[in-house]
Formats: C-alpha cells, structure tokens, sequence
C-alpha cells in the first residue's frame, strides 16, 4: 500500500483549471519555476491530465494560437494511481514521468507523488546512509540459495538490507545484494566474503559506503 506520507497533497501544490488558456497556465508554469503542473478539472476535484511548459513553449514558437483553452496540449490522462495502489504497480507506472497523480477511494485527485520522493525512500529502506558495505552475492538461483547466504551472514553480522536482482525464471544467474551495518569492519567482511565463497557463492563487487564521494 502506497503511504500517504509519500504523497504530497493537493492543497500544497500548484494546479491549472482545466478551463484556462494556453497563455495562463505558461504564465502559472514560469512564476512556480516548474516545468509541469497538474490540470484539474472546474472543481478540483478530477485530474485532467499534465501540462508541460516544453509544449507551451513549442506550441507558442510555431505560431500556436495562446488563447487555446490548456487541455489542448493536455499529457498523461491515463497516469495515475490509487492511494492505496501495490508498491510495483507505483514503481512502474511512474517511470520516467517526474511524478505522478494519486487519486483517493473516490477517485478525486488528491495529490502527487514525485519521482525524487519515491527514490528517497528506496534510498532509505536500502540503509545506504547507515551501512558499511554492500556485497554482491552471485549464485545459480538455486531453492533455498537466499536462505543460505543469509545464513553465512548473519554468522557473522546482521543484514541492514537485501535486493534480489535478476530474479526472472529462465536466468542462469542471480545477483543478491546485502547491505551490512556500520559496524562491519575490513576484517569482519574478509571473514564473510571468504566464508560465502567456500560454499560456492561468488562475490563479484564489494562496494564501500563509508567512502563514497
């Protein structure tokens, strides 16, 4: 389930009526600094869809008629979720949009999520800004592969946070990475990678956390 806190809401952002013209919303898109804004409907409560000031401007270099009411260059109608909407379903479908509309259980707008809010909470789940290293565990994708790297591990250390990669049917190899506490130590991570590698698990890439730019 989407968080709420994710979203930013709809009383907190800048918006366009859908009944403005061309020459309003730019005018709108320039003084917010933005470069796209939500278009809502009279009441604001259905959204219409995106406005980007890269197509006003296009639009009004060719000699485009401003006084166009702004759903003529209407974008991404169909890019919305639901609050409560699966985790991958919000992944995927913002993609390369810099964010995207979130509707309530009533379908009324209620607000965005950014793609910088969603990349700031992976960050966070990883435990990048708490952990000492992160160890790329290859294996064959064997059952019971996950199990028994965890188990190697935690011999040792907890396990700050995990990402499977590659983990499609049909893939000869899959790439496991372990983010570790800070308080793993060179020594410590020695003694993990070395024990991983006796049971035929092949790290290829140990990334250090504390010495990144």
């Amino acid at each position: 389930m989407l968080l709420k806190s994710l979203v930013k809401p709809k009383e907190r952002l800048v918006t366009v009526r859908e009944d403005v013209t061309l020459e309003q919303a730019l005018k709108v898109l320039e003084d917010s600094g933005y470069r796209c804004v939500p278009i809502l409907d009279e009441t604001g409560q259905i959204f219409r869809g995106n406005i980007y000031k890269m197509h006003i401007y296009r639009h009004k270099s060719r000699g485009g008629d401003m006084q166009l009411p702004v759903t003529s260059l209407l974008k991404n109608a169909t890019k919305f979720i639901s609050v409560n909407a699966a985790f991958f379903n919000v992944f995927f479908s913002i993609k390369d949009l810099p964010y995207i509309a979130v509707l309530d259980d009533k379908n009324a707008f209620y607000g965005i999520l950014t793609h910088t809010r969603l990349m700031d909470m992976l960050s966070q789940s990883w435990n990048v800004n708490i952990g000492s290293y992160v160890i790329t565990v290859v294996s064959a994708g064997e059952r019971g592969d996950l199990a028994g790297m965890a188990k190697i591990i935690t011999k040792y250390t907890s396990i700050a946070s995990v990402i499977s990669l590659d983990a499609q049917e049909g893939e000869l190899v899959h790439r496991t990475m372990f983010t570790l506490p800070a308080e793993v130590d060179e020594e410590k991570l020695d003694r993990i990678v070395k024990a991983l590698e006796r049971k035929e698990f092949h790290v290829p890439e140990i990334e250090d956390l504390r010495h990144e730019s």
